[in-house]
Order: structure tokens, then C-alpha cells, then sequence
């Protein structure tokens, strides 16, 4: 159902389908050429814009086959300022590596994180300056079908599921749902623990998948609060005043996860990738003074917590209250099936579904 506010936007969305049907017909018919690569080629996507849990995905990918492995994730390296092929190191900063990239570089000590807006040139440079290379992850690289993977990952959102959504401006689709067929693996992301089994099953027909495609769902976990500045880490208890402050698409599961365990939750909500001003800061300041409780903390994402490690001009209380809360995904089943799945394309043993 379309809300009436939003019918102006329905026409911008029909020219928005039928343009990028026409680029993905180009690339079926071949008229568009896609180029393949002589080394496992893992693309983790999705076809709605943000919100799906891309990154704590890409992660539990790296580290399953870091075991085995040379693991180079590729990343646009979106808010950076720097151009062309980049490797990323962990002390690097946002305007040179991104913030996502940065997070996964000091995440993910075993692997190799590059960024190249064209996902073709990074691959080859990859290879040219990696010879040990295994395997590499493009992260948010479904659209960019000039890279054939060997292997495609979606992601959609249990609480915004992209088969009911509208193409961009009017929803978040990045392209028709049948898209889709492209995919070899559909996950879908941040499900709720007390899913029933009957539930799961139901959200499987609406995705209506082929024979070939396999399909599962994660959870996400958090962990425990870790400091941004300063060296000792606080806890969260049923006392605990929380000031919550995040700047990515989708902050529900981490507003609710927090409301089940401190006393109360105030929520400072910016939009994806914010970049953080002094003014962002002094209204965190102002939300944590407000609080009349000792027992306080301020937690942030692990993704804002990169940028906000940055600001130089933060006052000590709030400095010594700062903390990211760490994430990770947990299959809500057929776990062994998905790793299956990715060492059998990896060269590891064969997969199935």
C-alpha cells in the first residue's frame, strides 16, 4: 500500500525500474559485459539500500575462511575522500579508508581490507598486489554487475523484508525483486529470538526461491560494552541510565535489545554514515548531563563509534562514558549447511543446501 504522502514519488520510481531492468537486461544479453576472476569471488549484497546487517556479515564470512586462507574484503570505502585503490590499515582514519572499511580492518586482524569504487580495477589490483590472495569478499557489490561473482549473498531485513518494498525514491529497492534470481544465498538478517519455526517457514514462501537458491536466517548478538577513550569498560544493569546514540539505517534491534536490560533508554537517532558536528555532540552532552542517576553510560555503534574516536573537542564525562556495543550474527539455523555452502565454493569440500 502506497501512503498518500508519498504518491508523487510513484512515477520517479516507475522510470527508476524501468531503467535499471534495461541495464540488467544489457548485462543478461551480454551487450554489457561482466568479467570473472580465477579466484573465489564471495559478493555479500543486498538489494534494498542499508539496514540488512552487511557488515557483522561480511566479518562472520572473513573469519570462517581466515582459518583457510588469504581473505581480502573489497569495499567502496563510502565517506572517504581518498580516490582509486586503497589497502586499509587499522590506524587509518574515516576521510581516507571510510568508516565501515576502517571498523573491519581493526575487527578483522587476519584478513585484508582494500577499497575501490570500481569493484573491477580493485579485484585486479588485489591480485596484483596480493599474490597469496584465496579469496575475496566484495562487500555491497550486487549491483556492480560488471563483476561477475562466483558466488552472490543478499541480505534482507526480517522487520522490512525487500519482497514487500518499493523501488527507490518511493521505497528502499535498489532494483525490481526479481533481481533476486541472481542470488545463490538469501539471508535474511536481525530475526527476533522468539521466532517461532512456523513463522520462519511462512517468511520462506514470500521469498518464493528457486530450486537452486538456499535460504537462512541470523539473529544478531551483542556483546559487551567496550570503551572508546579510556581503558576500563563500564556495565549495563537494570539500574543503568542509557544514552543511545546511533547513525545507521535500522537502530530497532539495538533500541530494543537495550530497553530489555537498563532502567531506561534515550534514543539520539542521526541518519546512516552522520557525520558528527560539535552541535551532534553537545546535544549527547546535554541528554547525559540531564540524566539525575551515577549509573549512566553512553553507548554508540561500533560503526559511529569510528567516527566519534576521531572528535578531539569531547568533553571528559562524556569521553569517559562513551562505549560501542559490539555486534555479531548467529544463525538461527542450518548454520553447518551456509559454511557447507561457502567451502564447497571455496574449494574447501563440496556445499549443499
Amino acid at each position: 500500500m502506497i501512503l498518500p504522502r508519498k504518491i508523487g514519488l510513484w512515477l520517479p520510481s516507475v522510470i527508476y525500474g524501468v531503467v535499471t531492468a534495461l541495464r540488467n537486461r544489457l548485462y543478461d544479453l551480454g551487450i554489457l559485459k561482466s568479467r570473472t576472476f580465477p579466484l573465489p569471488v564471495i559478493c555479500v549484497g543486498n538489494i534494498t539500500i542499508g539496514g540488512t546487517g552487511k557488515t557483522p556479515h561480511v566479518i562472520y564470512i572473513a573469519r570462517l575462511l581466515s582459518d583457510m586462507m588469504q581473505v581480502s574484503v573489497l569495499s567502496r570505502g563510502y565517506l572517504r575522500k581518498s580516490r582509486g585503490f586503497r589497502a586499509v590499515r587499522a590506524d587509518d582514519r574515516v576521510d581516507t579508508a571510510g568508516d565501515e572499511p576502517l571498523l573491519m580492518a581493526r575487527r578483522m586482524p587476519d584478513a585484508r581490507i582494500f577499497v575501490d569504487r570500481d569493484r573491477v580495477h580493485g579485484i585486479t589490483e588485489i591480485m596484483r598486489t596480493t599474490p597469496s590472495a584465496g579469496a575475496i569478499i566484495l562487500d555491497d557489490g550486487f549491483q556492480h554487475r560488471a563483476v561477475r561473482a562466483g558466488m552472490n549473498i543478499v541480505l534482507t531485513s526480517y522487520g522490512r523484508p525487500m519482497t514487500e518494498d518499493h523501488l527507490l525514491p518511493l521505497g528502499r529497492l535498489r532494483e525490481n525483486i526479481s533481481g533476486l534470481k541472481r542470488a545463490d544465498v538469501i539471508i535474511v538478517t536481525k530475526v527476533p529470538p522468539w521466532t517461532t519455526p512456523e513463522e520462519l517457514n511462512r517468511v520462506k514462501k514470500t521469498m518464493k526461491i528457486s530450486g537452486r537458491q538456499c535460504i537462512f536466517f541470523t539473529g544478531l548478538i551483542y556483546g559487551k560494552p567496550v570503551p572508546v577513550f579510556v581503558r576500563s569498560g563500564r556495565t549495563i544493569t537494570r539500574k543503568t541510565d542509557v544514552v543511545l546514540v546511533t547513525g545507521i539505517s535500522d537502530p530497532a534491534p539495538m533500541v530494543r535489545y537495550l530497553s530489555g536490560i537498563a532502567a531506561r533508554v534515550k534514543h539520539i537517532s542521526f541518519s546512516d554514515h552522520h557525520r558528527f558536528r560539535e552541535k551532534d555532540i553537545e546535544a549527547i552532552c546535554k541528554a547525559f548531563d540531564a540524566i539525575d542517576n551515577e549509573d549512566k553510560i553512553v553507548i554508540t555503534t561500533d560503526k559511529d563509534g569510528v567516527r566519534l574516536k576521531e572528535i578531539t573537542n569531547i568533553a571528559d564525562s562524556l569521553r569517559n562514558a562513551l562505549h560501542t556495543l559490539p555486534v555479531s550474527v548467529e544463525f538461527i539455523e542450518d548454520e553447518d549447511k551456509f559454511i557447507r555452502k561457502v567451502y564447497g565454493y571455496t574449494g574447501k569440500n563440496k556445499g549443499d543446501c
